[in-house]
C-alpha cells in the first residue's frame, strides 16, 4: 500500500459510522489474523510458497497425524504438560503462555546453552519453561498465582532469576521482559478481572477469537502487532496459542471449550518457518537465506520478519485446505464441545485400504531434492469403526513443531531457524 492509499480498516470504520459499511452489534468476533496473513503474502517479496510443494506436504501432514493419533490428547501426553483439570491448571497455562517467548541461544555448544535440570534431565527450548514453572511449584513458589506477582517484597527479579537457574551460565533471555509481564498481568488481572484468568474466559463467552481479542485488547504483553506497508497487522501468536494450550488441555471442554476454534491460526514463530522451509513449503529470496544461514539477527518488525510469519500463517491455512479437500472426513466438529476426534466408518469410504506412509516425517524431505513418499498398503482394518483425527490449524502447528524439534535433536536441520529475539515468539 503507498503513502497516499487510506488505511482499508480506516475506511471501513468511518463507512460504520456513516451507515454504510457491515452491520456491527451481534457480528461474531474475528481476530483478522489470517486475513492480515493473506495479505502478508499477496505483498511478499521475500518469502513466497511452492503450491505443490504445499499439496504434497499437506498429504503427508494428514498421514502422519493419522498413524500417530495426533490429537489433543497428544497435548496432555507430554511429561511436564499438567495433568489436572481444574484452575489452577488454568493459572498454570496462562503463566506459560505469558512467558512463551524466545528460547533460543547463541550458544554453538549445546552444554554451554541454557536450560532447566528437572526429573532427572536438562529441558531447553520451551520445554525448558514448562520444566522451570514445575519444579517452581515443586520447590513451594506460587509461580503461577497471578495474585503473588503483585507481592513487590517476595516477587522480585531476583526470585525470577532463581526460579530459571540454568544447568549453564548462560541465563534465559529477556529476564527483565518476563518479570515485567507478569507484573504487568497481574495488576490488569487484579483491577479488572477479579484476580483470575478464569473471568477472562468467561467474558469470552465461549468464543476463541474473543479471548485473542480480549488479551491483546487489555494486555499489552499480548499485543503482537507491526505495520506492513503502512497496514497494522496483528499475529497475535502467544494470545492463539493460549487458547490453543486451553482448547487442547480440556479437550474441548469446560475451560476449554470454544465454539470456533477453527478461527485460531497457526502460531507465528520461528520453528514453523523452519519446518515449512523444510518441507520445501517455503521459498527464500537469495538474501534472506543466506541471512538466515549465516544465524544473522532478523530485527522484529522488520518486513523480513513480517514476510516469513505472514506467510507462514498463510501456508498452513492452505495446507489445512488441502487437507480438507482431500480427505473431507477430517474436517472438525465443533457442536459436540469436544472437537479433536469424530467417528469415521471405512465402510462408507469409497477407498477399500488404507495407505499407511512408511517414511518418517524427517525423511521426506532433505534439503534441495524434490519430496519422495514412500508408502505401503495395508489390509483394511476388520473393525467397522476406525477414529479419524480432525484437522485444524492448531494440531497441524503442534505436529510441524515438534517434527521440528525431533529433527533439531537428531541434527538433521536442512536450514537454522530465523534469529529475532522479542517477546512476542
Amino acid at each position: 500500500m503507498s503513502d497516499d492509499e487510506a488505511d482499508p480498516e480506516l475506511l471501513e470504520l468511518l463507512r460504520q459510522s456513516l451507515g454504510l459499511g457491515k452491520k456491527t452489534g451481534n457480528e461474531p468476533p474475528e481476530t483478522k489474523v489470517l486475513q492480515n496473513a493473506r495479505w502478508i503474502f499477496d505483498n511478499s517479496i521475500d518469502v513466497a510458497l511452492d503450491t505443490r510443494q504445499t499439496k504434497a506436504a499437506a498429504e503427508t501432514i494428514w498421514q502422519q497425524i493419522q498413524q500417530k493419533q495426533y490429537s489433543t490428547s497428544t497435548w496432555s501426553g507430554h511429561e511436564l504438560h499438567p495433568k489436572a483439570k481444574n484452575e489452577k491448571t488454568v493459572d498454570f497455562i496462562f503463566t506459560m503462555d505469558l512467558l512463551n517467548f524466545s528460547f533460543w541461544s547463541e550458544e554453538k555448544d549445546e552444554s554451554k546453552r541454557f536450560g532447566i535440570e528437572y526429573l532427572g534431565r536438562k529441558w531447553t527450548g520451551y520445554w525448558s519453561l514448562v520444566a522451570a514453572l514445575q519444579r517452581a511449584l515443586d520447590e513451594g513458589i506460587p509461580i503461577t498465582t497471578p495474585d503473588f506477582w503483585l507481592n513487590e517484597e517476595e516477587f522480585t527479579e531476583d526470585l525470577l532469576r532463581h526460579v530459571f537457574r540454568s544447568t549453564s551460565e548462560e541465563e534465559i533471555p529477556l529476564l527483565k521482559e518476563r518479570f515485567d509481564c507478569m507484573r504487568e498481568a497481574g495488576q490488569i488481572l487484579d483491577e479488572k478481572f477479579d484476580g483470575s484468568f478464569v473471568n477472562c474466559i468467561y467474558d469470552a463467552n465461549k468464543s476463541a477469537a474473543a479471548l485473542v481479542n480480549l488479551l491483546a485488547d487489555e494486555f499489552s504483553c499480548f499485543r503482537d502487532e507491526a505495520s506492513f506497508d503502512g497496514r497494522t497487522v496483528r499475529f497475535y501468536k502467544r494470545a492463539q496459542i493460549l487458547v490453543a494450550d486451553l482448547w487442547a488441555c480440556f479437550d474441548g471442554e469446560s475451560y476449554g471449550e470454544f465454539n470456533d476454534i477453527d478461527k485460531i491460526t497457526m502460531f507465528a514463530d520461528y520453528r514453523i518457518p523452519q519446518m515449512l522451509h523444510q518441507l520445501g513449503c517455503l521459498l527464500y529470496s537469495p538474501p534472506l537465506e543466506s541471512h538466515i544461514r549465516r544465524r544473522e539477527p532478523i530485527k522484529s518488525g522488520s518486513k523480513w520478519e513480517m514476510e516469513l510469519r505472514g506467510t507462514s500463517i498463510w501456508c498452513v491455512e492452505l495446507i489445512r485446505q488441502e487437507i480438507e479437500r482431500t480427505r473431507p472426513e477430517t474436517r472438525m466438529v465443533y457442536s459436540t464441545g469436544n472437537s479433536s476426534t469424530f467417528e469415521v466408518n471405512i465402510d462408507d469410504q469409497q477407498d477399500k485400504e488404507v495407505t499407511e506412509t512408511t517414511t518418517e516425517l524427517h525423511k521426506l524431505q532433505e534439503h534441495g531434492e524434490k519430496e519422495k513418499t514412500e508408502t505401503k498398503t495395508e489390509s483394511k482394518s476388520s473393525t467397522p469403526q476406525e477414529k479419524t483425527i480432525g484437522v485444524n490449524a492448531i494440531l497441524i502447528d503442534f505436529f510441524l513443531y515438534d517434527s521440528m524439534k525431533e529433527l533439531e535433536s537428531d541434527g538433521k536441520e536442512s536450514i537454522p531457524h530465523h534469529r529475532t529475539r522479542s517477546i512476542w515468539y
